[in-house]
């Protein structure tokens, strides 16, 4: 049954019973079900891959995860430097790629913080250091902030719009009243689950965020310790799919979705079938992201012992992981030429050998314009 909301009231902690939230079983269980079997197709799949190819898939799990977290808030990474950071960090190869910051390597510790040790407990402590790591230098932007430690006393408002023309999107719960309910909070999420544990991921999103606990950083924190909550409903500490990426493909309904639930009543079936929707949407997506690293892994096993030269193995590889859409028309001379720097007769000499070989194909439609694609049968 939906609670009553008081419509004097503007925000959903302020409601009575907060934060006992409730939701209708019968119709977040269509969406719920959706969720779960996308979710079994993907932890299937990932079933397939073994060694490097597992690390690479993981690997641009959390690539993915670490630039589309950030962009949702208005942060643009270099994607090199978070592949860097991620390499470093799975001991994977990252010869040829910057060394990242302080500040990406905080926020790819924290994403394999929250997931690879999805068991441990989450306590303020672990908190304030996941928080602290995103701004190491201790300012956010050009502004200084409070780091590893709960907000102060001043207001904590969402805002947007120019001076004079300012909207408020969310206000959350006073100083005096954050530590005691963030303790409920950890309490609640460290005790023995009593629900679905994507219903709880998605309960655990939306009480995190709507406490809003640091000065900073309390967006890229919720999406974490959601994963978190993943984590511990599929027992294993990888990730398999990035929900910061789908919500980032829905950044406009995100934030809609959001503030709708924290104005609102304490029943919250909106948000859990919208939230479990993404859920849906971001294991298909990662679905296809696993079928792209199985098509690769499968290439390399069936030409095993074709014997071919390091630029041309670059070369492949740089084609396996772009994709089609990566490089339209198929590679050409001149782009041999542009990605291997040889000379454009021993580029035209070593694609023909390739062709020879059955490693690549003319693209169809091109005629004697010569493009050449992975030939993966």
């Amino acid at each position: 049954m939906q609670t009553p909301h008081d419509s004097s009231i503007d925000w959903i902690w302020q409601q009575a019973g907060w934060p006992a939230l409730t939701w209708r079983e019968d119709a977040i269980a269509p969406a719920l079900t959706a969720a779960r079997q996308a979710q079994g197709r993907v932890q299937g799949m990932a079933g397939l891959l073994d060694g490097s190819f597992s690390s690479e898939a993981i690997a641009s799990i959390l690539v993915e995860d670490g630039l589309t977290t950030s962009a949702i808030e208005g942060e643009r990474l270099n994607p090199d430097a978070v592949r860097s950071s991620v390499a470093r960090q799975l001991g994977l190869p990252h010869a040829g790629l910057p060394a990242p910051d302080r500040h990406v390597e905080g926020l790819t510790q924290l994403l394999l913080d929250a997931t690879r040790h999805y068991d441990a407990p989450l306590t303020l402590e672990r908190l304030c250091g996941w928080q602290a790591g995103l701004f190491p230098d201790g300012y956010s932007g050009l502004q200084r902030i409070r780091t590893g430690a709960l907000r102060g006393d001043a207001p904590m408002q969402v805002v947007s719009g120019g001076a004079g023309r300012e909207r408020v999107h969310f206000t959350a719960p006073p100083r005096s009243a954050l530590d005691a309910q963030l303790a409920d909070f950890l309490a609640w999420f460290g005790a023995e689950p009593y629900l679905d544990g994507l219903v709880r991921a998605g309960i655990a999103h939306l009480w995190f965020v709507t406490l809003h606990p640091f000065e900073d950083g309390n967006g890229r924190l919720t999406r974490a310790l959601t994963d978190m909550a993943i984590a511990q409903d599929e027992r294993q500490p990888m990730r398999l799919f990035s929900l910061s990426a789908q919500l980032l493909r829905e950044r406009e309904a995100y934030y809609t979705l959001l503030e709708r639930s924290q104005r609102g009543g304490l029943d919250v079936t909106d948000w859990l079938i919208w939230f479990l929707e993404q859920i849906r949407l971001a294991a298909n997506a990662s679905e296809q992201t696993i079928a792209h690293t199985l098509a690769k892994a499968r290439f390399w096993q069936r030409h095993a012992q074709t014997h071919i030269n390091e630029r041309q193995r670059k070369l492949l590889n740089r084609l396996l992981d772009a994709g089609v859409e990566g490089f339209e028309g198929g590679i050409t001379t001149r782009k041999y030429v542009s990605l291997t720097r040889c000379s454009r007769a021993t580029a035209f000499r070593e694609l023909t050998d390739l062709v020879e070989k059955g490693l690549l194909q003319a693209v169809e439609g091109r005629g004697r314009s010569a493009g050449y694609e992975v030939r993966f049968s």
